[in-house]
């Protein structure tokens, strides 16, 4: 049995981690993932000075209308006063703008020459996409969303006189940037994003190595973090640079970014680092520019080898929780989840972007999964155990403790007025002396089911069975109605009874047992006698001395009551007054009754 559960838990836990495993490389998750690595690690930061963004502002189209209808003079003359001093202009200009089309040719020349002229110059162009299928090298059909249909570049001349990076923004399946694109090889030439063009150009002015992010994927794809929120990066209205209302040489060895920064331009997105915040274009490529500089890009984690490691901890932990240790299980999956959360930061600062939540989630199913189940076992454990002590102590005792929260089981008694019965077999140790020990017990505990069932249909407490004699206590430790009668009443069912099981025994054995009762009612002192390792609930004192001594006088099939029960109950019952009788351990006699008759409801009898 034992080698059986634990094939049974060992292939629960395999389930559990085989589940676990594919759930994770599934991705199923992944919009709650990214959502809850946002939270995690986007977090603003410094932004760096020296990145500038001009913005064509609201400002700037009420003085010189809409974008539309502007013509290439006015970028010209931005690129020239920004390098009118050769010795304090920009170290980079990016037109987050896509001059594709030639417009008046000598305009558009213009512009050409001031960002040949200038030399540190990039504007942007911009890829079409479209899903196509293509296989890869085992022969398997794919869906590429990021195949390039067409490329919108600039104009001829501006193209062939600047450094030009392509200016898509990547939307993720929720609708936030968190990622963007590298590089994208298209028609034997290769197109760098507009933000990296920026930043290759910016890091040859000052002479140093450029850092080129490591992408995963079709689309040549990198994670990276944000600097600012919404608004960090300074931004100057391009109207003021162009009314020489700014002094262009606060330009000096800096990016400078010209693009969107109006409402009604729609070039604005939703950013990883807030979910309740658009961002201008141009803002996401000064933090992608700042992500190249402090080198803050990220790739997913394998998908293989995570699902392996999370299935192998949820199985693992599976097998933990089998063992019922609720405060090391508990205590097991704190550390686990401040671990998974730990670790998440850690590798998300070392460039990874580890999942946040499958793990978690499993864990913590499982957690309460089992702690669930564990506490209906030991409900049903514990109706068990209160089940099987029923058959040992009385069912009411037994209910009291497993129903009162504040019951506790002490020694001491209190003094209650009860009636108590006892009753014996007559005949039993004739009987058992002839047959089989086997059909002694068959027959003893027949004679005694009867006696608890009497005992209990009435309401009584059954205190003990002592051999072939049962001792049971009515109005303890409960109060009872009209107690007294039920103790009679119980008597009586006994003595109905035990003529069906007489004449078994006449039949089987050719020998036959009766009952002998007797009924007392008095004060006594109820509650749990003995110590504290081993307790018994009973009742003690004179009453229950006289009810049996009043049961050891019966004879076969008798009933016998004392006065007082009498008293108690004359009105419902036939009697035959015996007269008193000599008790053992008493000075004075009692005077006592054989119950003929019981008169249970509206005058009705139930004779023999």
């Amino acid at each position: 049995m034992k080698k059986r559960e634990k094939l049974k838990r060992w292939a629960i836990a395999i389930g559990i981690a085989l589940l676990t495993a594919l759930v994770s490389y599934s991705n199923k998750l992944s919009i709650w993932e990214n959502s809850m690595t946002d939270i995690l690690n986007q977090n603003q930061t410094a932004v760096n000075k020296n990145i500038y963004i001009i913005g064509i502002d609201d400002k700037t189209l009420q003085e010189y209308g809409k974008i539309s209808g502007w013509d290439r003079e006015m970028p010209g003359q931005l690129v020239e006063k920004l390098n009118q001093d050769p010795d304090a202009r920009p170290a980079v200009i990016g037109f987050d703008v896509i001059y594709s089309e030639n417009n008046d040719e000598q305009k558009d020349q213009y512009f050409a020459d001031m960002c040949k002229q200038a030399g540190n110059v990039v504007v942007a162009s911009s890829f079409s996409f479209k899903e196509q299928p293509q296989q890869d090298s085992n022969g398997k059909v794919t869906y590429n969303p990021y195949y390039t249909d067409y490329v919108i570049d600039p104009y001829p001349a501006l193209k062939e006189s600047t450094a030009v990076g392509f200016a898509n923004t990547t939307i993720d399946q929720d609708g936030y940037v968190r990622q963007a694109m590298a590089q994208i090889d298209y028609e034997g030439e290769v197109y760098y994003s507009l933000a990296f063009q920026i930043y290759r150009q910016y890091m040859q002015s000052n002479g140093e190595k450029e850092y080129f992010p490591q992408t995963y994927g079709v689309g040549n794809l990198f994670y990276f973090s944000y600097a600012g929120k919404p608004g960090s990066y300074t931004m100057i209205s391009m109207s003021d640079v162009l009314e020489d209302r700014v002094d262009p040489r606060i330009f000096k060895d800096a990016i400078v970014l010209v693009g969107a920064y109006a409402v009604g331009m729609q070039d604005s997105f939703k950013p990883a680092i807030t979910h309740h915040q658009e961002m201008y274009g141009v803002e996401i490529h000064a933090n992608l520019i700042q992500a190249f500089l402090e080198e803050k890009t990220q790739l997913p984690v394998s998908r293989w080898g995570y699902a392996l490691v999370a299935g192998l901890i949820c199985g693992g932990f599976f097998l933990l929780t089998e063992k019922r240790k609720i405060r090391l299980s508990t205590l097991v999956l704190c550390g686990l989840l401040a671990g998974n959360v730990i670790l998440n930061k850690v590798l998300y600062q070392q460039g990874w972007i580890l999942p946040v939540l499958v793990l978690p989630i499993v864990l913590i199913l499982i957690y309460l999964v089992q702690l669930i189940r564990g506490y209906v076992e030991e409900r049903l454990r514990r109706r068990r155990v209160v089940d099987a002590f029923k058959q040992y102590v009385a069912p009411q005792v037994v209910d009291k403790i497993s129903k009162d929260k504040n019951f506790e089981m002490v020694l001491g008694g209190e003094n209650r007025h009860v009636a108590v019965l006892f009753v014996d077999i007559r005949g039993f140790t004739t009987m058992s002396e002839n047959i089989p020990p086997e059909q002694v017990v068959e027959i003893l505990n027949e004679y005694l089911s009867l006696t608890a069932k009497s005992i209990f249909d009435n309401k009584g407490t059954l205190d003990k069975f002592v051999g072939d004699a049962t001792m049971a206590v009515f109005n303890a430790p409960f109060d009872l109605e009209d107690y007294v009668f039920k103790a009679v009443c119980a008597a009586w069912d006994m003595k109905l009874g035990a003529a069906e099981i007489e004449e078994k025994c006449k039949k089987r054995f050719g020998q036959s047992v009766a009952f002998g009762i007797g009924v007392n009612c008095g004060n006594a002192v109820v509650g749990n006698i003995g110590c504290d390792f081993r307790m018994d609930y009973t009742a003690i004192g004179d009453t229950v001395n006289t009810a049996a001594r009043l049961e050891s006088n019966a004879k076969r099939g008798q009933i016998l009551i004392s006065e007082e029960v009498y008293q108690a109950v004359k009105d419902r019952v036939e009697v035959t007054p015996i007269g008193e009788i000599p008790l053992k351990g008493k000075s004075k006699g009692v005077f006592t009754y054989q119950v003929d008759d019981v008169k249970r409801d509206s005058g009705s009898q139930t004779k023999e």
